[in-house]
């Protein structure tokens, strides 16, 4: 698929004149990267929006400890690495991938051109950083707010939105996530995921096959946010 075609599927650039987004394709070009393998470093200098062609990129957050918090998880049409591509400054966490991944890559002068000759570009990405926002407080309020059950069961909701096949009454989507990824997402341990699975399983409320993770129960699972 070309820059072209493929731009038009993501909602950064849903209200883009044909003009606009083959002048915008014009100015992109693809790079592979490996699953495992980073893509950038928190810290490291970010001139560069990027849009996953196919793959899955987690963004996560380095502790001095070893550590990490999980903050993103994008795949298929999302993008990343918009905001050091507006303010010039380093990279606010690392950008690892979880599965072999293709990628559309934007430099900044490219992008900034761009804005500058097009308002609806700018309002587009200014909601779109909003969202983010707003999902980091989310994320904060959770931590602060949450048990460990509460802020689980959230978090697979919101992984069946943006993922997730209905099938009946049910939901199943795909992840390429580990127990370890799913703990930092939450602000967890490893342990206390594992548990949760198994309390959640045993109760009927899901199933989980290889990456797959079917939520049968969408209201029982949704009560255990408090």
């Amino acid at each position: 698929m070309s820059p072209e075609s493929f731009i038009i599927n993501i909602p950064l650039f849903h209200t883009l004149s044909p003009e606009d987004r083959k002048r915008l394709a014009s100015s992109i070009r693809r790079q592979s990267i490996k699953k495992g393998e980073t893509l950038f470093r928190k810290g490291s200098e970010g001139t560069t929006l990027y849009v996953i062609i196919q793959g899955k990129i987690k963004i996560a957050l380095p502790s001095m400890l070893g550590d990490e918090v999980v903050l993103a998880l994008f795949s298929d049409g999302d993008f990343f690495g918009e905001m050091a591509l507006l303010d010039g400054m380093p990279r606010s966490a690392d950008a690892i991938a979880l599965e072999d991944s293709e990628l559309y890559v934007l430099n900044q002068s490219d992008f900034v051109a761009f804005l500058n000759s097009n308002a609806n570009a700018i309002q587009a990405i200014l909601r779109s950083l909003s969202q983010r926002l707003r999902k980091t407080d989310d994320l904060l309020q959770d931590t602060c707010f949450l048990n460990v059950s509460g802020r689980f069961a959230k978090k697979l909701l919101e992984l069946a939105e943006e993922n997730g096949r209905k099938i009946g009454d049910e939901i199943e989507f795909d992840i390429a996530l580990t127990q370890t990824d799913l703990a930092k997402m939450v602000g967890a341990s490893r342990e206390s995921i594992n548990k949760e699975l198994r309390t959640l399983r045993e109760k009927g409320l899901v199933s989980v096959q290889g990456n797959t993770i079917c939520i049968h129960n969408l209201t029982r699972l949704k009560r255990r946010i408090k």
